[in-house]
């Protein structure tokens, strides 16, 4: 840290010992990238409204089921959304209130813009 003031060092250090580590940065990183998809913001915020079933969102969204599906398995697997099975049918919905916090926050950015 050559030629750096000493207040500046300071800060540095400070931040580096808050910073999170290199895996949680990288699995945030992650998550950012699936919230990278139109498709999938737009499942986001049919299920920000409550739980529903694929055949609502793929009404919903005028999807394909199986264009759905496969959305609903990127966001299953980032943990993003859940499911429950309630006899032959599957409904989803956000995994907790921190998902729809970012999604919110998200939109409410754009708005302001």
């Amino acid at each position: 840290m050559a030629d750096i003031h000493p207040e500046h060092a300071h800060i540095i250090e400070q931040t580096k010992a808050n910073m999170p580590s290199e895996e949680i940065l990288e699995k945030t990183a992650e998550v950012f990238k699936v919230f990278g998809d139109k498709t999938r913001i737009r499942i986001l915020a049919a299920l920000s409204e409550g739980e529903m079933c694929v055949c609502c969102l793929c009404d919903l969204l005028e999807m394909s089921q199986s264009a759905v599906s496969h959305q609903l398995s990127v966001l299953k697997a980032a943990r993003l959304i859940k499911n429950r099975r309630e006899g032959k049918q599957i409904y989803y919905s956000l995994d907790d209130a921190h998902i729809g916090a970012i999604l919110c926050t998200g939109i409410s950015h754009v708005e302001e813009g």
